[in-house]
């Protein structure tokens, strides 16, 4: 694919989140570019866990947030929206993809608030111990190949070590029943908690105006370390 052949497949994506208690609202723009690097465009998991973090707005305001492979940065960009302090990071050596959190920012205007960081899953250069403690880890659609399941949860381990009472939120996309990361959670020290859609207006085939997730079947997990 050509550089111009990829201009012409860049579009903005508006996503719409409402309370229908208090008639709140905000829209988050979202620039996508089709093509096949997995973090250029929007996946259904990333509404899910847009939508978690919209329920959660007013407890977020304020807190520390990451987000790992954050591609075109829904979540993460909502959470700064809402008042969070949010670091965004993607793969280290793909500087395209760092690129589009960039500028999911910048449509947003919260560039000036929000840092953007190399981190490669399972690698801890020097640089990775120089990352502040969080408050809430957030992933979406991350664990799509087994290959990296652990080295996910190396990095999830990592920094739930070094930020005390931290939670991670992640969506993940049921792609099958074989492909579990149960019996690594135990591995590395983790424990997990499932969380019905239901319970935070997540359920539908539409999230945000977005016609997301579709019929995809998303789980939502909150994971934290396991107490001895």
């Amino acid at each position: 694919m050509t550089e111009a052949d990829t201009t012409t497949l860049e579009r903005d994506r508006l996503f719409t989140f409402r309370d229908e208690e208090t008639d709140d609202e905000l829209q988050v723009k979202i620039p996508e570019v089709i093509d096949p690097a997995y973090g250029m465009y929007v996946w259904p998991c990333a509404p899910v866990l847009a939508q978690y973090v919209w329920t959660r707005r007013k407890w977020i305001h304020g807190k520390h947030v990451v987000e790992l492979g954050a591609g075109t940065s829904l979540p993460g960009v909502l959470a700064a929206v809402c008042g969070a302090r949010v670091t965004l990071t993607d793969h280290s050596r793909l500087p395209r993809c760092l690129g589009n959190c960039l500028k999911s920012c910048q449509a947003n205007g919260v560039a000036d608030k929000v840092d953007v960081v190399g981190l490669t899953w399972g690698e801890f250069p020097p640089e990775v111990f120089q990352l502040p403690g969080f408050d809430i880890i957030l992933a979406s659609d991350c664990f799509y190949d087994t290959k990296e399941f652990e080295n996910i949860l190396a990095t999830l381990h990592f920094l739930l070590d070094r930020s005390k009472n931290a939670t991670c939120w992640i969506t993940y996309q049921e792609r099958s029943s074989d492909r579990s990361i149960e019996h690594l959670l135990l591995k590395w020290g983790l424990r997990c908690l499932h969380v019905p859609l239901e319970t935070f207006g997540a359920e539908g085939p539409s999230l945000a105006g977005s016609n997301l997730p579709g019929n995809h079947t998303i789980q939502f997990l909150e994971i934290t370390k396991a107490t001895k």
